[in-house]
């Protein structure tokens, strides 16, 4: 994703919410942070769009966009003043506009060079010149580092962070052990792949890879960095396709299942025209965006809460005409005082159906599938759903009436 021109032109769930009754409830809600900085405080969760143009602030704000990520050519002070003027908070290259605009409180964090583990365009010069090396990256993480301090830096790498055989990495195409070197150069480490609209068959359509990807990062930096999943919502480089609002939200959830701690949008379109802001320009999937955007900022707390372990159980369930899914299914368990939430969400390109188990009883017995209109019934402590190919589900199950709306 690295300049407007070239970043993308390279090929380039389930939430169950339930809540247990009871003085034995093991769900106990996590004790909240105190509010701190924009990225540390509880009630926030990332959730941006890459290199647009501030002019455009306010319109992403009202999709529930709360972050920009990269200023073309800049920071310039007028791209920092109309920033400031939105209530936009950004992550820019540091220069010494940064560093002293009046505005410059609006810069949150910092940005590395984008995809340094492509293979790179040398100025003046055919061919493509090898990846920038790991270590290279690590000693210009450590010079930002030297002039700021107070803000984290943010490194995007590409999509051989899920496909080894991405050959836009040249000569170290196959080689997934510089990652691990990759991610020691920045405070937060995100990833970009496009399944919706990449070109290559063996990538096309696998939304599953946004889990991948997400998994290895957290593997490769121990879980010890926050990971942010970039999500394709445009047609990119690719005239012939355009992601759905429903593939958008299951890229999301999945990611967000998977560990993702933040979202990052990707929404220009290079053909058959160049338009930066595509995403604005087709409403329905403007509209769907919207929508996954105000259910994650509704359950921002929850989603910066701890995972809860070993609460839920999934096992293969009967589908008709379908598959017995079980190892597809991926969740992520969490709580509030109000309710206690379970995300999950198929990596399967084929439809089936899961059986879950709670390992505690309930009062209640009703779950609310979120954003779906429907509920489902508790039986003897599990429920049944259904998934279509990699699709995701939102659970919940209240508890606290009295003390909760």
């Amino acid at each position: 994703m690295s300049e407007r021109s070239r970043v993308l032109r390279l090929p380039c769930l389930l939430f169950v919410l339930f809540a247990l009754y009871g003085p034995m409830n093991s769900f106990a809600a996590p004790q909240e942070s105190s509010p701190g900085p924009l990225l540390t405080r509880p009630d926030y969760f990332p959730i941006a769009v890459w290199l647009q143009d501030p002019e455009n602030a306010s319109d992403y704000r009202k999709i529930g966009i709360n972050l920009y990520v990269g200023l073309w050519k800049g920071p310039t002070s007028e791209q920092l003043a109309r920033l400031k003027a939105a209530g936009m908070p950004a992550f820019s290259n540091m220069n010494d506009v940064g560093l002293t605009d009046a505005n410059k409180d609006v810069i949150v964090g910092w940005m590395m060079k984008d995809e340094p583990d492509n293979a790179q365009r040398q100025v003046g010069q055919s061919g493509l010149a090898p990846p920038i090396p790991p270590m290279e990256m690590v000693r210009r993480y450590r010079n930002i580092r030297q002039r700021d301090p107070s803000r984290p830096i943010l490194l995007n790498l590409g999509q051989g962070v899920a496909w080894d055989e991405w050959y836009g990495r040249g000569p170290r195409t196959n080689h997934p052990e510089d990652y691990e070197e990759y991610v020691t150069a920045a405070d937060i480490v995100s990833f970009d792949i496009y399944p919706v609209t990449h070109r290559d068959p063996a990538i096309r359509g696998r939304l599953d890879l946004v889990a991948k990807g997400t998994d290895r990062l957290v593997t490769w930096t121990k879980g010890a960095k926050p990971i942010w999943t970039v999500i394709g919502a445009s047609r990119g480089s690719n005239p012939d396709a355009l992601p759905t609002g429903e593939e958008v939200r299951n890229m999301v959830w999945l990611s967000i299942i998977h560990g993702a701690r933040g979202i990052l949008y990707f929404v220009h379109q290079f053909e058959p025209t160049f338009v930066e802001a595509a995403l604005l320009q087709h409403p329905d999937l403007r509209q769907a965006v919207a929508r996954t955007n105000a259910r994650i900022t509704s359950l921002a707390r929850v989603l910066n809460s701890a995972t809860l372990k070993d609460v839920v159980t999934v096992t293969p369930a009967p589908f008709d005409g379908g598959n017995r899914l079980g190892s597809a299914i991926s969740m992520m368990v969490k709580s509030d005082s109000c309710a206690v939430y379970i995300f999950a969400g198929s990596k399967s390109r084929l439809p089936g159906a899961a059986h879950f188990k709670l390992a505690q009883s309930m009062e209640n017995q009703m779950i609310d599938v979120l954003d779906e209109d429907r509920t489902i019934q508790l039986d003897a402590g599990g429920f049944k759903d259904s998934f279509g190919p990699y699709d995701t589900h939102i659970y919940r199950i209240a508890r606290n009436k009295g003390a909760c709306n």
